[in-house]
């Protein structure tokens, strides 16, 4: 059941100075859309063919940057819940962990990244460390749902996040903007872009955010209210040379420093107020940078090619037993016996910290030509592309977790994958507006790993994707499609196992067989814009995180085994659509809506006490039935500026371990300002209503007090927020 605590008089106030302002100010305005308001035209860039969004013949979400602005987006987690059929895992201090149409990780606390959703910032691959994701000065968010084998030189198994941040401009422009806020917000932002050179063959674009606030936790025990705090600093800058003519350089960097707080958990799921005695921490320092070279002088093609570096170092620590020394000593324990009868009581002795520190580097080159219009083939009706990829990934961990001061868990490891892929797509007008699409894709992946266990793997494998699409232009109004995609996702291994899962060591490739049907659609002479789709996805060996809780003799503890295996052949299926609709000049209205139905094939485990436990049928981990969003955004002529949103999503399992669910949630936020050229200013509220929510959950054995009885812990999502905002921009 979701829960709506007592409004502040601010969140009140806001509310209805809003309301009145809706009334006030659309009293007199005409509502009908004029037959020359159109709607613009959005690119996919994450497509290098940098195809119409109407066009691309697959289920694309795209975020422009009004929406952004509109909606006062801080980060991607402010605007991830209108996407449908979209969700994430809150075991982080900022969203990295993401799941689309239901695939996706949940979590990664050992092992070798191999991320189901692909997640790249300006053409720099940050898959599974996604969470330095600031949306100061981003033009669009592109989602891309299902494999992508050929439209990006990555393979992404569920889909693929592209985030593309503003291109430098011939003009001079610069801007500045500050957030103030409850939870002692500070976001300081500021832009400048411009020529570098009289000629204006040499641009440059340069941003920088300063993010800082509490965090919404407060540790009672150690009387602080930052332990759950984020410090966040993120700046980009670029470089677009015009070389000749028929070349163009873009070279992009990227840093971003995210030394968080990570006190998010509580024994009593009151999920707010902490008693932790040593919180943890949540920290990624991510430096990056990407130079893309277009070479446009061939007679029948173009040649790209796209280099990318990204060099991270993270780390996360978190306080195991949730609570402090004082609080264990005032709870009873069982004493046992040697036939593990209760004896008596004795004051409770936990005290358990997990720490993982890592280091990540990633090298990727892609090559590609694709024909120009005089490079067409097939009597002129055939577009095509080729390309080469390939990327190296290290990274290297040092695990160490303790218990009631004995090592537990200590792990040093060092991993390494490559991948080489050559991929083709061809794109065939048959006339009639009649389009067939077809690209294939072959990789070889190869890695190694060692730790100071004695574990060692070295598997490689060869796999094959691609798509078949037909599209078409039933007038010029509406698109339709029908698309055959196959993904896949490499195999692996699972290290530092007890001797009862010994069988678990290793799991197979992913096969993911997507079939969808859409429709594209203007409507009201350009005023309405519709995306729509039906999907089907057959995934074969699906993997699964799973975890198990076991007994050690030697240390006297149930720690856990966390592990990946194969859960036979499992289906999704449902449904997303979403709209645009400029009622006016001055009056926009959006949406979104998403239907997923999943569920796991043949697929059983243990439980602590070796019961089989059997999901076979039922539904996927973090993939909610429904997902939701709507907006308003309104501007007078004079200026007054008013956006409401919404967004929300159904319960869902927390884990493919057991039946823990959410309880469904609604949010909502406004902002309410004024803009001119020059200036603006803004009154914010996010989640006005003070919804709790949960992003993530467990069910274990926790509390020695409790003879550790399995329980459900909860960790929730941001409450309300209210908030000012000032900008200034100038020539």
């Amino acid at each position: 059941m979701s829960v709506i605590k007592s409004k502040s008089p601010l969140a009140i106030a806001i509310l209805a100075v809003l309301s009145t302002s809706v009334v006030a100010q659309t009293e007199n305005v005409e509502r009908v859309a004029p037959a020359a308001e159109k709607m613009e035209v959005i690119v996919v860039n994450a497509d290098f063919s940098n195809i119409a969004l109407e066009k691309v013949p697959s289920s694309v979400t795209v975020i422009d940057s009004q929406q952004l602005q509109d909606e006062g987006a801080q980060h991607f987690e402010d605007v991830l819940n209108s996407i449908a059929n979209f969700n994430w895992s809150g075991g982080s201090s900022r969203p990295k962990y993401f799941q689309i149409r239901g695939v996706g990780e949940q979590e990664e606390y050992q092992g070798a990244p191999n991320s189901s959703v692909g997640f790249i910032v300006d053409d720099i691959d940050l898959s599974g460390i996604g969470m330095v994701s600031s949306m100061y000065d981003i033009q669009q968010v592109e989602v891309l749902r299902g494999p992508q084998g050929t439209q990006y030189g990555a393979n992404a198994l569920a889909g693929l996040i592209y985030l593309k941040s503003n291109d430098p401009t011939d003009v001079f422009e610069h801007g500045a903007q500050v957030s103030l806020g409850d939870d002692d917000l500070q976001t300081f932002s500021g832009f400048s872009s411009g020529p570098i050179t009289d000629s204006g063959k040499l641009l440059y674009r340069v941003s920088l955010e300063q993010h800082s606030q509490n965090g919404y936790r407060d540790n009672t025990y150690l009387e602080r209210e930052d332990t759950n705090g984020r410090d966040e600093f993120t700046a980009r800058a670029k470089l677009r040379w015009y070389a000749a003519d028929d070349v163009q350089l873009d070279l992009t960097f990227l840093h971003a420093n995210f030394d968080n707080g990570y006190d998010a958990w509580t024994l009593d799921n009151n999920g707010f107020e902490t008693i932790t005695d040593k919180p943890g921490v949540d920290a990624q320092k991510t430096t990056g940078a990407g130079l893309k070279a277009t070479f446009s002088s061939f007679e029948k093609f173009e040649l790209t090619s796209l280099t990318s570096f990204a060099q991270t170092d993270h780390h996360h620590n978190y306080d195991g037993d949730w609570a402090n020394p004082d609080y264990w000593d005032s709870k009873q324990c069982s004493i046992y016996d040697n036939d593990w009868n209760v004896i008596g009581t004795e004051p409770c002795v936990y005290d358990y910290t997990w720490d993982k520190q890592g280091e990540r580097k990633t090298v990727s080159q892609e090559l590609r030509i694709s024909s120009n219009e005089a490079g067409r083939i097939f009597n002129d009706s055939t577009d095509w592309l080729m390309g080469l990829y390939g990327m190296n990934l290290q990274e290297d961990n040092d695990l160490y977790s303790e218990y009631n001061g004995w090592p537990d868990e200590v792990l040093q490891s060092e991993y390494e994958a490559t991948n080489y892929a050559i991929f083709a797509q061809t794109d065939t007008q048959f006339g009639n507006g009649y389009v067939f699409s077809a690209g294939v894709r072959l990789e070889r992946r190869e890695s190694e790993y060692s730790d100071s266990n004695g574990d060692e793997f070295s598997p490689s494998e060869n796999m094959w994707g691609g798509h078949l699409a037909i599209s078409k232009s039933l007038n010029q109004d509406h698109n339709a499609y029908f698309r055959i995609a196959r993904g896949y996702k490499a195999g692996g291994f699972n290290m530092t196992l007890p001797a009862e899962l010994a069988d678990k060591k290793d799991y197979d490739t992913e096969i993911l067989y997507n079939y969808e049907l859409g429709l594209k659609s203007t409507w009201l002479d350009g005023a309405v814009a519709t995306n729509m789709a039906l999907f089907y996805m057959d995934r074969q060996n699906q993997q699964v995180s799973a975890s198990q809780q076991y007994y050690d003799p030697i240390t006297d503890t149930r720690p856990f085994a966390l592990y990946i295996e194969n859960a036979g052949s499992a289906k999704n299926y449902g449904a997303e659509a979403d709209f645009k609709y400029y009622a006016t000049s001055n009056i926009q209205f959006y949406g979104s809506v998403g239907w997923l139905e999943t569920e796991y094939g043949d697929y059983q485990y243990n439980d602590t006490n070796g019961i089989i436990v059997d999901l076979s049928g039922r539904e996927q981990a973090h993939a909610p039935n429904f997902t939701y969003s709507a907006g308003m955004s309104y501007v007078s002529d004079s200026g007054w500026f008013t956006n409401l949103n919404a967004s929300g999503k159904s319960d869902f399992y927390y884990s493919d371990s057991n039946e823990s669910k959410s309880d469904a949630y609604t949010i909502f936020n406004a902002r309410v300002g004024y803009e001119t050229q020059m200036w603006s200013a803004y009154l914010w509220g996010r989640n006005l209503f003070d919804e709790q929510y949960g992003t993530r959950g467990f069910y274990f054995g926790n509390e020695p007090d409790l003879d550790w009885a399995d329980k459900q812990y909860v960790r929730f999502g941001d409450p309300r927020q209210l908030g000012i905002t000032l900008n200034v921009k100038f020539m």
